[in-house]
């Protein structure tokens, strides 16, 4: 079960109509970053195994998922470029807690909305993509968002007792949700 405590707005939908090849390169973005944040938690948590080997899957698969979108965009003659980012990411990362442990539980806790959310986006985009080739390939990675959302939750259970994570999970849901009720004014795919 998503950790979400909105779903996205017909705002979205709208907002990104027409300007597909944006959402693309934008989605290219988030891959590569989501391998990133991936990367960092391995280097920051070195001494957890456990995390340690679920980042590495991840990185692998984000890195693998750039890749497809890469491929996707070069099919279809779009450039890959530079693009300014929406305040999505940015503002959910504000809300890290910097003592430890409990900067550990956050930054897994967040990583883990953003996948929920991308996961939520990318059952949108199966239903809603202007083509076919679009639609299949948001089916495919929906799987592996839901999958990377619950091995965050997991590895955050296992830095505190659950009921505290469970809160700290759902105070940052709530935060969440008003930042993707905000939204941006750029089509982006957590806009």
């Amino acid at each position: 079960m998503l950790s979400l405590r909105s779903v996205t707005a017909p705002r979205w939908l709208a907002q990104i109509d027409g300007r597909f090849d944006e959402l693309l390169v934008d989605h290219a973005h988030c891959e590569k970053k989501a391998a990133g944040v991936a990367m960092n938690l391995l280097f920051a948590y070195v001494d957890h195994t456990d995390l340690a080997r679920a980042m590495t899957a991840i990185v692998t698969e984000e890195l693998e998922h750039f890749h497809l979108v890469l491929d996707l965009l070069e099919r279809r003659g779009i450039r890959f470029r530079r693009l300014a980012p929406a305040s999505y990411g940015r503002r959910l990362h504000e809300l890290l807690r910097t003592a430890e442990p409990e900067r550990a539980i956050d930054r897994l806790l967040v990583a883990g909305l953003i996948e929920a959310r991308s996961c939520e986006r990318f059952a949108l985009l199966a239903e809603h993509a202007p083509d076919d080739e679009l639609r299949a390939f948001y089916r495919g990675l929906f799987e592996a968002e839901a999958r990377h959302h619950a091995t965050y939750m997991r590895l955050a259970c296992q830095r505190a007792p659950e009921a505290v994570v469970r809160e700290r999970s759902e105070a940052l849901a709530e935060a969440e949700a008003a930042i993707i009720a905000t939204g941006d004014p750029v089509p982006r795919m957590h806009s």
